[in-house]
């Protein structure tokens, strides 16, 4: 017999809280100054935010439509779980910033207990930007809807995360520094 409970422990809290007005402008007037974030449909304006040292942007361009992205869709976002418990164990809430929506608090732990498939926010860009951080901003993700990408950043999520994205997603740039170039 396992010594693991037949039910996970019900959830203390809620994996998911939105943020106040003004705690949504504060957020993101603090990731503009640290990141230059630009919105910009236009390839020649990519990347959308000054990519730092150490950080690797995948290439998501890669992934066809159908099933193959809805499996891509569902496996970045249960390995940015994973790596969010693991690698950022000493961090128990992330900044999650969506372009023209709330802004959130996601407690990574509560959204394993709960639904760990249910996204309020997806990791995967899907049709927004979107932004998981350490609330000091200096480790997290930033998936780009319109290039396709997404940037991890940080040393510890670099080195899990980074680590399994780049098994089976090619690199776009590291440190912001192109790495391939796309065909047209």
């Amino acid at each position: 017999m396992s010594d693991l409970p037949a039910e996970p422990p019900a959830p203390t809290q809620q994996a998911w809280t939105e943020l106040t007005h003004t705690d949504h402008q504060q957020a993101w007037a603090a990731f503009h100054a640290r990141y230059h974030f630009r919105a910009s449909p236009h390839p020649e304006d990519w990347p959308a935010i000054h990519e730092p040292t150490p950080s690797l942007t995948f290439d998501l361009t890669a992934i066809n439509d159908g099933a193959q992205r809805a499996a891509a869709y569902d496996a970045i976002n249960a390995e940015a779980l994973r790596c969010f418990l693991w690698a950022l164990h000493d961090v128990d809430e992330l900044l999650v910033l969506d372009w023209q929506h709330p802004t959130h608090i996601l407690r990574p732990h509560q959204q394993a207990l709960t639904d760990p498939t249910h996204w309020q926010v997806p990791v995967y860009p899907d049709g927004d930007y979107c932004a998981f951080f350490t609330p000091d901003l200096t480790e997290g993700t930033f998936g780009h809807p319109w290039e396709k990408s997404l940037c991890v950043i940080g040393p510890r999520l670099i080195d899990s995360l980074g680590r399994s994205l780049s098994t089976w997603l090619p690199l776009l740039r590291q440190d912001g520094q192109l790495m391939h170039e796309r065909s047209r």
